[in-house]
């Protein structure tokens, strides 16, 4: 073995190469299926055998033995490799196989280098957060900020060119009750002290006194008339929504690290519908129905008398048109292979029919269909399992729910160190704060629901953003301590052969770094590398009760020192892949 990234692929391939050498039946058709294993088995094991043993009337054991013996001769020096069971191939490093990949794999551009993934070199379009202009982000846009970041950065870290999209939501029929209420109810002072709690309420007067009145409702459409002919004064108020709306909204992001290439809203793609409107009814896609414009899919069971509404009866465009029209732009102008839509759940069959009238779009046209996916994820729920608002059933404001998080981290951290200066202090708990609101969310399966609980989720116990900040606070003070640093070559250059039991085991945790984030990005779920992270911080806690690092001997020393430097590499690379910032005490 040759300390490749990752060591399960490097098995994999070597196991593919032994089975042509063998002269296995079918050998082009063998997948090995190699994965890390249970620790009482080894590091590694290859399951495919078995199955591709019996699918052709093989022995399998008789098979594995074949394929083993026809391994080169370096993995057998680098592995021990036992067959189990009927078939089943296990591999356990040997020592100086582990320190060779820890030796190797000592910068986080190191790591990126060996990351790349079936996504390598290909343009995916990420479409997250996409929150309405003239309103406050809440807690319902947290689960789709956090999970889009997390997403974009996994993809990048793999070798993706990644365009961070924020399709907001900017235009349509509410604008002209907003205008109306702009025109006739604005209170300058509070627009200059907090421009979106005005803008809500000039919409909610708007929308009341439309909602009591016809004449208000007849004078609030035409303002919306005049806005998409173009008026000068109603575009100026239009733009000065959405400019202070962006700005309000970059504050929230800025707390989360998160930075947009494009925030191209449902206002961009409105001189571009026409052509949807066209092209889907040239190829015979889109009829007249009811004298709107749809689309049906007779042969999917629920859509065939549910029919996709792409043009409204009244001749305006839709979500589905300017979706339509999103999917068409993002394949010319970002010749982007895939696009990911990182959005609730709950829109599950929007999603599917707009991804089934694209596909066919494209087909019909000569177009390359772009890979589209709906990245689904559940709901936040308070601690009586119903959709977490205030007491008075109001959406939590996401800036007072991070304000919270803060305080509450501030206890925490004042609880333990107190001798740190109180902006020291604020400091730490503005990181800890807001990683653990992230964390908490990106921990659990995006598509489940879970529940928000304020103990559980700023806490130094558990799988908590708090514990692995923590970890990674506990390892600097080692170096602190010691007078040392990380990636010291003359430090690790001294390190002799991995001993003890607690050495192996950390070093063994380390180098399934790879399979956890070819998990996390080959299934969208970053929840995986959460759980690797969580048990590597704890793998590194036994090793350090296990084992004194400031010892005399140098070659002790230093390879105590460098299971250190590299637990904390993939730690902190780990949490970034996240979207968390990181720190250096705690």
């Amino acid at each position: 073995m040759h300390a490749s990234f990752n060591l399960a692929a490097e098995l994999d391939a070597a196991l593919m190469a032994a089975a042509s050498a063998a002269g296995l039946v079918d050998a082009a058709e063998f997948a090995p299926d190699v994965r890390p294993a249970d620790a009482r088995h080894g590091d590694y094991q290859a399951n495919g055998v078995l199955g591709h043993a019996k699918a052709r009337k093989l022995n399998p054991r008789a098979t594995a033995e074949k394929l083993v013996a026809a391994l080169p001769a370096g993995l057998h020096d680098a592995c021990a490799i036992m067959i189990a069971g009927p078939g089943f191939v296990n591999f356990t490093l040997k020592p100086a196989a582990l320190l060779a990949w820890l030796r190797a794999h000592d910068t986080e551009d190191h790591l990126r280098a060996g990351a790349a993934s079936a996504k390598h070199n290909q343009t995916w379009i990420v479409d997250y957060s996409s929150p309405n202009t003239a309103k406050q982000m809440h807690v319902g846009h947290l689960r789709s900020a956090v999970i889009g970041e997390a997403i974009a950065r996994l993809l990048a870290f793999s070798g993706a060119r990644v365009v961070r999209d924020n399709h907001i939501g900017d235009w349509g029929t509410q604008f002209g009750k907003l205008i109306w209420a702009y025109k006739r109810h604005l209170d300058a002072g509070a627009l200059a002290q907090d421009p979106l709690e005005e803008f809500e309420r000039l919409y909610k007067a708007g929308h009341h006194a439309a909602e009591a009145g016809p004449a208000v409702m007849d004078e609030a459409r035409a303002e919306l008339v005049k806005l998409q002919g173009g008026d000068a004064e109603n575009l100026a108020i239009w733009r000065k929504i959405n400019d202070v709306s962006l700005a309000a909204f970059q504050q929230i992001y800025d707390r989360f690290g998160i930075r947009f290439d494009v925030a191209l809203g449902e206002s961009f793609y409105n001189d571009k519908v026409g052509q949807i409107y066209r092209e889907l009814s040239g190829c015979g896609l889109a009829v007249e129905s009811d004298g709107a414009l749809v689309v049906f899919h007779p042969e999917h069971p629920r859509f065939k008398q549910q029919p996709l509404m792409i043009r409204k009866r009244d001749g305006a465009a839709n979500y589905a048109s300017t979706d339509l029209a999103t999917i068409l732009y993002r394949a010319e102008h970002f010749h982007a292979t895939g696009a990911l839509y990182v959005v609730d759940k709950r829109q599950s069959d929007h999603f599917e029919q707009l991804f089934l009238t694209a596909q066919k779009w494209f087909a019909q046209s000569g177009r390359p269909v772009p890979q589209l996916q709906h990245v689904d994820f559940g709901t936040i729920l308070g601690e009586d399992n119903r959709p977490l608002k205030t007491r008075s059933g109001e959406n939590i404001k996401l800036k007072d729910l991070l304000a919270e998080a803060e305080e509450r981290a501030f206890a925490l951290v004042s609880g333990r160190s107190l001798d740190f200066p109180e902006a020291e202090r604020r400091a730490i708990a503005a990181i800890v704060g807001v990683g653990s609101v992230q964390y908490a969310d990106l921990s659990q399966n995006r598509s489940s629901d879970y529940v928000f609980a304020w103990d559980k989720m700023i806490s130094l116990e558990g799988n908590t953003a708090a514990y692995l900040l923590y970890a990674i606070a506990r390892i600097h003070s080692i170096f602190r301590k010691l007078a040392a640093r990380p990636n010291d070559l003359a430090i690790e250059g001294a390190a002799s052969a991995l001993e003890t039991p607690a050495e192996l085991a950390l070093a063994r945790k380390l180098v399934k770094f790879p399979n956890a984030l070819d998990t996390a990005v080959g299934q969208l779920r970053p929840h995986f590398l959460c759980l690797y992270l969580y048990e590597l911080a704890g793998e590194f806690s036994a090793f350090y009760n296990a084992d004194k690092v400031g010892v005399d001997d140098a070659g002790i020393r230093g390879r105590r020192l460098l299971l250190c430097a590299r637990t904390l590499l993939i730690l902190e690379t780990g949490l970034r892949l996240l979207g968390l910032r990181t720190l250096t005490r705690m």
